[in-house]
């Protein structure tokens, strides 16, 4: 099943942050949709491997995914090596997803600058033929970046999607993750799912909509008409 958006995201929860709403409104549409995340996230202070499994399912079923699975990296020490390389490959590969969301560049959390280099570096290998990795080469038209939560940074975004109409759902969503937003947290405002869904309505703000997500594109976007823009 050819995919036509996969999310990388360096742990369980990153996907739901920083692109529910975008999830939500491509599934609203009628695209196939899946998340790759590349770690299980563990460990961390109050969430377990099964813990988190749970989550994510429960999250999963929440955003109607098409497909998602777990490279099995490893949490803290997550490195864009070789052979980490050729794994991600060969989901793209597989997957064969028109657009490719991953990290953004820079970041404090040393994996998510690094799963930024591996969807770059895979992406690349993806395409390449004569070689021994599996399925048939393939080149992903489309890579676009999402922010994380851990730098307070303001990149200017190459465009930004209205999620007005689905971010209940992506705060549900994003909620899902009670290992990493509830348990043992002081319930004071702003709360982490205070200022993820406080940043959402920045970003509809500044396109004149309620809610929004925005995304990076090191190349120049290109629509096909002026109708896409209206």
């Amino acid at each position: 099943m050819a995919l036509d958006v996969l999310i990388v995201s360096p742990h369980p929860d990153d996907a739901e942050i920083s692109t529910g709403g975008t999830i939500l409104k491509c599934r609203a549409e009628g695209l196939k949709v899946g998340v790759l995340d590349l770690t299980d996230g563990e460990p961390t202070p109050f969430g377990s491997r099964e813990i988190r499994a749970r989550e994510t399912a429960a999250a999963t079923s929440i955003l109607q995914l098409d497909w998602r699975g777990n490279l099995g990296l490893p949490n803290r020490s997550l490195e864009a090596t070789l052979e980490n390389r050729r794994a991600l490959a060969s989901v793209f590969r597989e997957q064969r997803p028109k657009v490719i969301f991953g990290p953004y560049w820079e970041d404090v959390h040393p994996d998510h600058t690094a799963a930024s280099q591996l969807v770059d570096a895979a992406r690349f290998w993806s395409k390449l033929s004569r070689t021994d990795l599996p399925g048939e080469a393939y080149w992903p038209p489309h890579l676009f970046h999402f922010w994380s939560i851990h730098l307070r940074i303001h990149p200017k975004p190459a465009f930004v999607l209205d999620i007005s109409p689905h971010i209940d759902a992506k705060m549900q969503a994003v909620a899902c993750y009670e290992s990493q937003f509830s348990t043992g947290r002081t319930p004071t405002f702003p709360t982490p799912l205070d200022d993820i869904r406080d940043r959402a309505r920045y970003w509809g703000w500044s396109i004149h909509r309620a809610y929004g997500e925005a995304f990076a594109c090191r190349e120049e976007i290109h629509p096909n008409s002026l109708t896409a823009l209206l």
